[in-house]
């Protein structure tokens, strides 16, 4: 009889912090350079001596291999970690251009954006507010319920200066 943590596999271990993984990688890079330096001191020693021992050489080979190898090991785990760390991927219009956070419209095409809140336009001045504030942050003037209601509506023309009227 088997359970459903044994269908599903062995628990995942979480991915260790990037900072661990890169000290780890920056150690391991140090010992190969010291290994490769020691490995050339070795052959140089031994053509001096004319006393060759393949077994050593294929003994010190190994051991930069397997260093190779974990190296390549931490190269994945980091790639792995910081794209699971990233941040999102910003929002963008649907013309393709990125929508800065906060903003009401896209800044390329014009178009509305649907993640913000709903805007209204100062009955007063035509300043673009946000349909729940209950006062206009440029002259102070009072936002009605009825102002509210009327959302995209109430915006100037884009070509429109609010500060010309």
């Amino acid at each position: 009889m088997t359970t459903a943590a044994q269908a599903v596999g062995p628990p995942r271990r979480p991915l260790p912090h990037p900072g661990q993984l890169r000290r780890e990688r920056r150690a391991l890079v140090r010992l190969r350079e010291d290994r490769l330096r020691d490995l050339g001191g070795l052959m140089l020693e031994m053509y001096r001596r004319d006393q060759f021992r393949q077994d050593l050489l294929v003994e010190r080979c190994d051991e930069l291999v397997g260093l190779d190898d974990r190296l390549q090991e931490l190269d994945t785990l980091l790639a792995a970690t910081v794209s699971s760390r990233r941040a999102a991927p910003a929002a963008r219009c649907a013309c393709g251009s990125p929508i800065v956070w906060g903003s009401h419209f896209c800044a390329n095409c014009g178009r509305p954006v649907a993640a913000t809140p709903p805007v209204v336009a100062c009955a007063k001045c035509g300043t673009a507010l946000a349909a729940d504030v209950k006062f206009c942050a440029v002259c102070g003037q009072p936002v009605e319920g009825a102002q509210a209601a009327d959302l995209l509506e109430a915006l100037p023309a884009p070509g429109q200066d609010p500060w010309e009227s």
